[in-house]
This record gives structure tokens, sequence and C-alpha cells, in this order.
């Protein structure tokens, strides 16, 4: 512009006067009008609409004033004191023809029509004329449509002979920040208008505060801001693992190439340049919001999978011992193992199938629960592992999948408190607990529910011990009294036919803590 000669720069200063003068004074005709028509609700849009427009007067006066330097305005300065005032005039000229539309006042239409179409002139004039060498996809004049219809898709979108709002199936929560308390409004209502939530901050410090502090759905970021600006906030934002999935569409009045192709590089999902094309806009809302929603839904999805996968895993390491579950996990089966030195212990009620005839089987069931769980705490407390129970029977190990100094010893004690826990819990059942410590194979049977068990002539065994026990005792045979004499106290009861073994020297334990 330092170049132009002094008739064409006046030329020019009247080409921008011209849209201008048409924005003010249909602007305050239209001021004039409402107060007449006690359409109250127009006056404040129309109040900014002439204050930006005075603003942009003032501008344009001092761009051309001969006393001021002859230097060519920079980009900057078009972008933020020309744009920003108009970009205002244009979004509160479209919502004032979509309220107009609302309130069925047609008579004011065609006036917000006119100042919106001289917003654009002006806009079409300072990209073509006062930044040499830039084209921008203005579109035609009037060409940003204003007002809302239903589309077969149920979504928003803007016509001009239409007049119906139809907000989107599913709103969002918009978070706005720009430091231009006019941008704000009128971007927060625009979007309040489709049905969204909106809150605003006017710097991108205040921005991440509410970011940490709210579950937005989307961002809608200015770049040029005070305090810390739009590319700060995006390298916070994409930094942080618990917010870098947050969509951000960044909207300023730069549309440089290399400005947009930082924004998207930073991780922003779009750039829309200020003034905004509200079509384009609220597609790209949409866009983002259910591509957000598709994410929320992986996340849940996952999360759920998850949680299943752990309630499974939490099921098959009750049914089986946790390395083994492991071992089934990984491979999808579990190899056989002889174990050499094991402890097989079984706990059977006595008399429990004729309180079973004299009871009902809900009256039962508690009581065995009750005991069935006092003896898994008890296995527990002794390292014991519990296999399964058998009815009214209950079998656990000691020494097989965790090595014990003497297996038998362990088990036995674990015996003498399942006696005493018998006795004290309700219905004060008595109880016969037999021990026999010897190999066994262990491994896995079955497809459809798995079960994990323990097999051979130890297992025999320890069942003819507890067969062989009397009312409220443990019974181990001559063998496994080896390995338990020198710190337990017991008794024998001489050899006595066991079946399938033969005579078997049998011994009943009283106690088993000596020696400790």
């Amino acid at each position: 512009m330092s170049q132009e000669t002094p008739a064409r720069s006046s030329t020019l200063k009247h080409e921008l006067r011209t849209p201008l003068n048409h924005i003010l004074g249909y602007c305050e005709m239209s001021i004039e009008e409402a107060q007449d028509q006690k359409q109250d609700a127009f006056i404040p849009d129309l109040q900014r609409i002439h204050a930006a427009g005075r603003q942009l007067l003032a501008v344009v006066d001092n761009l051309f004033d001969p006393s001021k330097s002859g230097a060519e305005p920079s980009e900057a300065f078009l972008h933020h004191e020309v744009r920003t005032p108009l970009n205002q005039i244009i979004g509160y000229a479209e919502m004032l023809q979509e309220e107009a539309s609302d309130r069925r006042q047609d008579a004011f239409i065609s006036d917000f029509q006119k100042i919106h179409h001289a917003a654009r002139q002006l806009l079409e004039l300072i990209v073509t004329k006062l930044i040499p060498g830039r084209k921008e996809e203005l579109g035609e004049p009037g060409a940003v449509t204003t007002f809302l219809r239903r589309t077969p898709a149920g979504t928003a979108s803007f016509v001009p002979e239409a007049g119906e709002i139809i907000f989107p199936t599913e709103p969002g929560c918009l978070l706005v920040v720009d430091d231009n308390e006019l941008n704000r409004d009128m971007l927060a209502r625009r979007l309040e208008r489709l049905g969204h939530q909106v809150i605003c901050a006017e710097n991108g410090r205040e921005a991440l505060e509410k970011i940490r502090a709210t579950p937005f759905d989307l961002v809608l970021l200015d770049i040029m801001m005070p305090v810390m600006n739009g590319h700060e906030v995006l390298e916070q934002l994409k930094a942080d693992p618990a917010l870098r999935a947050l969509p951000v569409i960044v909207l300023s009045a730069s549309d440089e190439s290399q400005n947009v192709i930082r924004c998207i590089q930073m991780g922003a999902e779009d750039h829309l340049r200020k003034p905004f094309d509200p079509v384009l806009l609220q597609a790209r809302i949409n866009a983002c919001l259910e591509k957000k929603r598709f994410r929320d839904r992986e996340v849940s999805y996952l999360r759920q999978i998850q949680e299943e996968k752990q309630r499974s895993d939490e099921l098959l390491y009750i049914i089986l011992p946790r390395d083994v579950a492991a071992e089934l996990k990984a491979t999808n089966a579990v190899k056989p193992r002889r174990f050499n030195n094991v402890a097989v212990l079984f706990c059977d009620i006595v008399g429990f199938t004729e309180f079973s005839e004299r009871h009902a089987p809900e009256e039962i069931l508690p009581h065995l629960q009750s005991l069935v769980q006092s003896f898994e705490q008890l296995a527990t407390r002794h390292e014991l592992e519990k296999i399964k129970t058998i009815g009214d029977a209950f079998m656990a190990t000691a020494g097989l999948l965790a090595p014990l100094e003497n297996p038998a010893l362990n088990a036995v004690r674990c015996g003498l408190d399942m006696v005493t826990a018998a006795r004290d819990l309700p219905p004060h059942w008595e109880v016969r607990v037999g021990v026999h410590v010897g190999p066994v194979i262990a491994g896995v049977v079955g497809r459809k529910k798995y079960q994990y068990d323990v097999w051979g002539d130890t297992v025999n065994t320890a069942a003819r011990m507890e067969e062989a026990a009397t009312a409220g005792s443990v019974c181990v045979n001559a063998e496994t009294w080896e390995a338990l004499r020198a710190c337990c106290r017991g008794q024998s009861h001489g050899r006595i036919p066991v079946k399938g073994k033969g005579e078997m020297e049998i011994f009943t334990i009283h106690e088993a803590n000596l020696g400790i």
C-alpha cells in the first residue's frame, strides 16, 4: 500500500468505506426500528455490530491518513485489527437473522441480510486489495447461509429460507477459548442454539484449568491469546495422557498454511479460519463429536472386556490354584505332574446322612456353607491347598504347589483345628479326619468344567484313614506316624483291617504342637 498513488489510495479508501457505511447505516436504522416496535431483544447485538463497525472505520481512516507513515500494514495487524471486528459483524448478523426468523419478525430480516452482505463485501475487499497475493475461499457474498432446517439425517444445517431450529441428537459439552469477549459470546450463543452446553475461557491457562476440572467433548481454540496461546495449550494437552484424546478445533483469523500445518501436527482435529462458515463449522463439530463418541465407546468396550477378563481370571483362580490357572491360560492345557512328598487330607461330617434326612435342604445348606468357609480359612492358615468338596467331605493337600518341611504335620494341625471348628459352629457337628503322605499325580481333568485333582495310592490311603477315624479325631497310618512322632502325641489302635489295604496299624493324633 506504500506504493499506492494518492488517487488510487483515495479510491481504495472509498471502496472500503462504502460497505462500512452500509453496515453502520442499516445498523442504526435497525436499532431505531427495534426501539419503535419494542423488539428489544435485537438491540444488544445491533449495538455490538455498530461498535465493531465504528472500530473498523477508525482503522480504515488511520490506514489512509496522509500524515501517517507510508509503511504497509502487516498481515498480523490486518488479522487482529480488521478481521476480528469484521468477524463479529458477520457472526452477529447471522444470529440476528436467525433470531428474527424465530420471532417471525420478517420486516427486520432484510436489513440484517444487508448488514451481513456488506460485511462479506468488506472482507473480500480487505483480502483481495489489502493483502497482496492472498486468495481465500470467500465464496459468493451472502453465500454463508443463516438459518436452520431439518435434514433427513436429523442434523441441523443452515439455509436462508427456513426458520426452524433443529438441535443435534447428541449435543456435547464444548469449551470456547478466545481472548475476545465478543468472539466468545458470539460463538457460544451459536453453539447453544444448536443444543450444546458451552463454557468459555479467555486464555490458554484458564482453558487448561477448566479442561482438568470438567469432562469436555470438544475444545474450540483460538491461537493468538495473551497469558498462554493456542499452540501452548495444544502442546500441554497432547503431552498429558489423560487429555490427549480430547478433540480440538482451531478457529483463527490467520489461515497461513504454515500455521494450519503446525496446528494439525500438534494434534488439532481441524483448523477453520474466521469468519467461519456456520454450515462448515457445524459439520466439523458434528464430525469431531461423533469421532469422540466412537472413541469413548471403544474405550468403554475395552474396559468392559478387561473387567470381564478380570472376573473370568478371578473365577478361574477360585476353581484352580493360581499357578495352574496361569499355565492353563498360557497353553490351554495343564501338564500332569508327579509330586513325591504330599500330604492328603480328607475331612467328613459324622452322621451327615441321618442329619439330612431330618432337616430340609434350605436349613442344611447355610450350616454346610459356614463350615466349609471355616475349613477354607484353616487350610490357608496351615498352608494347605483346597482341592474340592464332595458332598459333606472336604479334601486338601499340603506340599503340593509349595514345598513344606513336613507336609504331614501341616495337614494334621489343620485337621485338629477342623475338629474344633466343627464343634464350635452350629449345628455343632462332629467330623473325622484322615491324613496320609506320599507321592501323587496332579493335573486338570475335563474340558467344559475344569477341576484340578490328585490321584494315586496316597489319595486312596488318606480316604481310608478318614473312614477308619472315630468322631472328633485325626487318623494316620504307621508310615505317616513316623513323620509325626517327634512333634505329635498320638495313640496306636493296633493293626486293623482297612478296605483294599489289608491290615494296617492306625494312630489317632491327640496333639500336634510338641517341640514348637
